[in-house]
C-alpha cells in the first residue's frame, strides 16, 4: 500500500471514533433531558438525512477539489456540530427546545459526514489499482470497525459518573466553561478527537487525479445525479452490490440502536455497559472483513451473498440468550457475518462505479441509497417504539426482514445470470476494457 493510504486510515479512524463516541454521549444527553425512548432513533435520523438530501451535490464537490482538502473542510463542519451540542443549553436559552437543539447539532455533524464520505472512499480508487480495492476496503472497514469499538467504549467510559466527575473539574471556580453534566463533559473530550482527525486530513497527499470542471447549477446537478443513479442501478453487477450494501447499512444502523435497547430491556444493562455490546458486534465485523479480504478476490465477490441470509437468522437468536458469554459470542458471530459479505460487495460497487461513472459520483449514489434505507428503517423502528412494541418482537421482525431481503437479492442475481450470462468475467477489468454494462456484448 502507498504511504498516503495510511494517512487516510488515521484520519478516518479518529473521525469515525469521534462520531461513534458522540452518539453515545448524545443519547446520554437526551436521557439527562428525560427524552422519550422514540427520540433516540431520531438522533441517527437527523445524522443520516444529510446523506440523502445532499447526495446530488457532494459527489461533484468531492471531485472538484483534492480530496484531502475536502476531508479537512468537512471534518471542520463536524467540529462545529459537536460544539453546538456541547453548548446546547446556551442555544436553547434563545428560545429553542433543548431536545431539538441536540438533534439539530447531531444533524450538523451528519452534514459534515455526508460531505466527507465521497472523498474518503473516492480517494481509494484514485490512489490504488482495482486489484487492491478488496484489501484496501478490508483495511478501511476493519479500521472503521475498530474506531466504532473504541468510540462506543470511549463514549460509555466518558459518561460514567466516576469519569465525568473528574472531567467536570475542568469547570474552574472563576472560569465558567458551561460543562455541567456527565454528557457535556464527554462531548468536551470528543471535540479533541475531531481536531486530531483534522490534523491528519492536512497531510493526505494530492493523488493528482483531476476531473472535468464540475457543474454548479443545482438543477443540472440533480439531473446528472439521476443519470448516475439510473446508470448504477441498471448495471447488472452494480445493482446487486448496491442492493446488498444498501441493506447492510440500513440494517447495521438500526441494529446498533436495537442492541442498546435490547441490552437495557432484556439484559438489564445501563447505557455505559450496553455500549460495550455494540463494540463487540463491531469487533466481529472487523474479523469478518479480514477473513473476506484474505479468501475472497474481487472476481469471486458475489459468492458471499448467502451469508446475508444466515445473518438474519442468527440475529433472531438474540431473543433467547441471556448468559453474557453467549451474548458476546452471538454479537461477534452476527458482526463477522456482516463484515464477511459486505466488504467484497463494497469493493465491487466501488470498482463498478469507477468504471461506469467517477469516484465521487458513484460514492454519492451509494450514500444516497444506503442512507435512504437507514432513514426508512430508523423511522419504522421509532414507530415500533412509539407504540411500545416489545424489543423481542422488534428483533424477530428485523431478522426476518434481513433474511428475506437477501434471499430476494440472490434470486435477482441468479435471474441476471440466466438472462445475461456469467457475471464474474466482467469483474476486475480495467476501465475502458469492459462493456458499459454487464450483459452487453463487446462490439
Amino acid at each position: 500500500m502507498r504511504r498516503g493510504f495510511y494517512t487516510i486510515m488515521a484520519a478516518q479512524f479518529f473521525s469515525s471514533l469521534a462520531d461513534n463516541a458522540l452518539l453515545i454521549a448524545a443519547i446520554a444527553l437526551l436521557f439527562e433531558l428525560d427524552g422519550p425512548a422514540w427520540m433516540t432513533p431520531l438522533l441517527k435520523f437527523f445524522f443520516t438525512v444529510s446523506y440523502v438530501v445532499l447526495a446530488p451535490f457532494v459527489g461533484p464537490f468531492a471531485d472538484a477539489l483534492p480530496k484531502g482538502r475536502v476531508m479537512f473542510a468537512t471534518n471542520t463542519i463536524k467540529v462545529g456540530g459537536c460544539l453546538m451540542m456541547l453548548f446546547y443549553s446556551a442555544i436553547a436559552g434563545l428560545g429553542f427546545e433543548p431536545y431539538m437543539v441536540v438533534l439539530v447539532a447531531y444533524g450538523v455533524v451528519g452534514f459534515g459526514a455526508a460531505a466527507y464520505s465521497p472523498a474518503k472512499y473516492g480517494i481509494l480508487t484514485e490512489l490504488l489499482p482495482p486489484e487492491k480495492l478488496v484489501v484496501a476496503n478490508a483495511w478501511i472497514e476493519a479500521l472503521t470497525v475498530g474506531s466504532i469499538i473504541a468510540g462506543v467504549v470511549l463514549g460509555g467510559i466518558l459518561i460514567k459518573p466516576s469519569v465525568s466527575g473528574r472531567l467536570l473539574l475542568l469547570d474552574m471556580p472563576y472560569i465558567d466553561t458551561g460543562i455541567e453534566t456527565p454528557a457535556e463533559a464527554a462531548i468536551s473530550v470528543i471535540v479533541l478527537f475531531y481536531v486530531i482527525a483534522a490534523l491528519f486530513n492536512l497531510y493526505i497527499p494530492d493523488t493528482g487525479a483531476r476531473y472535468p470542471k464540475q457543474e454548479k447549477n443545482p438543477i443540472r446537478l440533480y439531473t446528472d445525479f439521476v443519470h448516475c443513479f439510473k446508470t448504477l442501478w441498471s448495471d447488472k453487477l452494480g445493482q446487486i452490490s448496491l442492493a446488498v450494501t444498501t441493506l447492510f447499512w440500513g440494517a447495521g444502523a438500526t441494529l446498533q440502536l436495537i442492541v442498546l435497547r435490547w441490552a437495557e430491556v432484556h439484559l438489564d444493562m445501563p447505557l455505559d455497559k450496553a455500549s460495550v455490546l455494540t463494540g463487540v458486534f463491531a469487533f466481529g465485523t472487523a474479523f469478518g472483513a479480514i477473513v473476506a479480504a484474505r479468501i475472497i478476490p474481487l472476481k469471486q465477490s458475489l459468492r458471499v451473498l448467502p451469508a446475508g441470509i444466515a445473518m438474519g437468522g442468527v440475529v433472531m437468536m438474540m431473543t433467547i440468550v441471556t448468559g453474557m458469554p453467549i451474548v458476546y459470542g452471538l454479537m461477534i458471530l452476527v458482526g463477522a457475518m456482516a463484515g464477511f459479505f459486505v466488504v467484497p460487495m463494497n469493493a465491487l460497487l466501488q470498482h463498478r462505479g469507477h468504471v461506469l461513472l467517477s469516484a465521487g459520483h458513484s460514492i454519492a449514489v451509494q450514500n444516497f441509497n444506503e442512507n435512504l434505507c437507514i432513514l426508512a428503517m430508523l423511522a419504522v423502528y421509532a414507530g415500533m417504539l412509539s407504540i411500545r412494541m416489545h424489543i423481542n418482537v422488534v428483533i424477530m421482525t428485523f431478522g426476518i426482514f434481513v433474511s428475506l431481503s437477501m434471499a430476494g437479492v440472490i434470486w435477482l442475481h441468479r435471474y441476471n445470470q440466466r438472462v445475461h450470462g456469467d457475471a464474474e468475467r466482467y469483474i476486475g477489468i480495467e476501465k475502458g476494457e469492459s462493456p458499459t454494462h454487464f450483459g452487453e456484448r463487446p462490439h
